[in-house]
């Protein structure tokens, strides 16, 4: 309560529901506009956008590009915010004068962390791996080790 106002979480919250939201939106009016050709069998447990783009018969480079723009420019605005946000936690808990009360802190906040570590650096792989690196096998594990694990 001392270093964040309920304005400023309502503020957050709204731009995080907002950034989802506009992603999801994207996404989806993208996926509805997609003609597809080669049926529509997905090798997923569930619709992902790549599988989903391997099934269009349209040239599908501009749409690819645009939401590829869109959705970085919501990723990099929320992992800045995220990497910011961090920073000011660490610098609080280590004005904790007490060893217990920073490993506490340090307890509740490194978990998280590390979620948040997996679901990014999985993510983006999934997302700007090379096409050569591509097999069913591989992106079906890594979608389960972003979407499922974190």
């Amino acid at each position: 309560g001392t270093l964040m106002g309920s304005r400023a979480c309502v503020k957050m919250a709204a731009a995080a529901w907002g950034g989802g939201f506009l992603n999801a939106l994207l996404h989806t009016a993208n996926t509805f506009s997609i003609p597809l050709c080669q049926g529509n069998t997905v090798d997923q447990f569930f619709c992902e956008i790549p599988q989903i783009l391997k099934l269009s018969c349209a040239e599908s480079y501009l749409r690819e590009i645009g939401l590829l723009v869109v959705s970085a420019c919501l990723f990099f605005g929320c992992f800045v915010f995220i990497v910011v946000s961090y920073v000011q936690i660490f610098t609080a808990v280590l004005r904790i004068p007490s060893e217990q009360g920073r490993h506490k802190a340090f307890s509740m906040c490194l978990p998280h962390l590390v979620v948040v570590s997996l679901f990014v650096s999985t993510g983006t792989f999934a997302y700007l791996k090379p096409p050569s690196l591509s097999s069913p096998a591989l992106d079906l594990v890594v979608a389960v080790l972003y979407s499922v694990v974190p």
